[in-house]
C-alpha cells in the first residue's frame, strides 16, 4: 500500500488548510487512518485518527476543535481539515493506516506509512 499526503503549504495563523491523504496499490476502506506530524527538532506525534466507517473519530488535545478527520471510502482517501491555525501547527504531516479497523494515538498501531506534507504556518 502506497500514502500519498497532499495539500499541505504555506498559510498565515488564522487560516486553514485541508490536507489528503490517498491510498492506491490496496483499498484501505476497513482500516483506521491517522494522522501525525513532526516539527522541526521534535519526535512525532500524534494528531487525529478516524475508523474504517467513519464514525469513531479521536484527536489530540492541541487540535480538538479546530481540526476535523474525515474520509470518502469511495474514493479511497481520508482528509484533515486544520482550521484556525497556529504557528505551533507547523510541521510535516503524514498519514498512515492502521493495522486494524480502528486505529489509535500510538504509531505502532498503524502499518502503513505514506511521504508527509509540509504545513507552514506563519505569525
Amino acid at each position: 500500500v502506497q500514502l500519498q499526503a497532499s495539500g499541505g503549504g504555506l498559510v498565515q495563523a488564522g487560516g486553514s488548510l485541508r490536507l489528503s491523504c490517498t491510498a492506491s496499490g490496496r483499498t484501505l476502506s476497513n482500516n483506521g487512518v491517522g494522522w501525525f506530524r513532526q516539527a522541526p527538532g521534535q519526535e512525532r506525534e500524534f494528531v487525529a485518527t478516524i475508523g474504517w466507517n467513519g464514525a469513531n473519530t479521536n484527536y489530540a488535545e492541541t487540535v480538538k476543535g479546530r481540526f476535523t478527520v474525515s474520509r470518502d471510502r469511495a474514493k479511497n482517501t481520508v482528509y484533515l481539515q486544520m482550521n484556525s491555525l497556529k504557528t505551533e501547527d507547523t510541521a510535516v504531516y503524514y498519514c498512515a493506516g492502521a493495522r486494524d479497523s480502528f486505529g489509535g494515538t500510538s504509531q505502532s498501531s498503524y502499518r502503513y506509512w505514506g511521504q508527509g506534507t509540509l504545513v507552514t504556518v506563519s505569525s
